[in-house]
């Protein structure tokens, strides 16, 4: 839906990756990195990362809230501050964190709805990136600032970019849900369309298997 407004400025977006790369060459790359993301249910979310090649670990949670332990059922409530969210374990040799974030601006989630997403309405399911690092901040507000500009999305991008502070996995029948589950009416209405949509604007980086 956004792919052709958002290759209008690619040619900038590589700008912003490219000095993200630079920042990331100054100090030595680490084996594996980690960020959180939230744009919906984790379902999808976690779907997308799962098929992106450089990812090592895609894992659904709960993030950005104030509750210990949250449960789903909790979350659900709209009442622990916490988001859907993913945490993603990536090579950064193989992809780059801007890498991730073109793939969940693009195909993931749409950045412009507030606090919900598609059929799925409330602060648990806003768009938010928890960032691990000064670096991850910079990049990621960056990005925002270059899609904003270039009105990538004909409306302005409503993702925040918080800082990290914990990160809670989510119940064991929640992981790998979208995989488990694939002809699910909400599965192949909401989620399934993610991953076609990572194979065909991303086929260098889709893989087939999540594991």
């Amino acid at each position: 839906m956004v792919g052709s407004k958002l290759q209008r400025v690619g040619l900038i977006l590589a700008t912003v990756m490219t000095a993200a790369g630079t920042i990331a060459g100054q100090r030595p790359a680490a084996k594996t990195e980690t960020a959180v993301f939230a744009g919906g249910c984790f379902w999808g979310i976690q779907a997308v990362f799962q098929h992106t090649k450089g990812v090592t670990s895609a894992v659904s949670g709960y993030s950005g809230g104030w509750t210990d332990k949250p449960s789903y059922e909790m979350v659900g409530t709209g009442t622990t501050g916490h988001a859907e969210s993913v945490q993603v374990t990536f090579d950064p040799a193989r992809i780059s964190y801007a890498t991730l974030l073109k793939i969940f601006f693009s195909v993931a989630h749409d950045p412009t709805q507030l606090n919900r997403q598609g059929p799925d309405v409330g602060t648990q399911y806003r768009s938010s990136l928890f960032y691990m690092s000064d670096e991850q901040k910079k990049t990621a507000e960056s990005y925002i600032d270059v899609l904003n500009k270039g009105h990538a999305f004909g409306r302005p991008i409503v993702t925040e970019v918080v800082k990290y502070k914990a990160f809670f996995p989510a119940e064991a029948y929640h992981q790998d849900y979208a995989e488990t589950h694939p002809n699910e009416p909400y599965i192949l209405i909401n989620d399934a369309p993610k991953v076609v949509n990572l194979r065909k604007q991303f086929p260098e980086l889709y893989k087939d298997a999540i594991h």
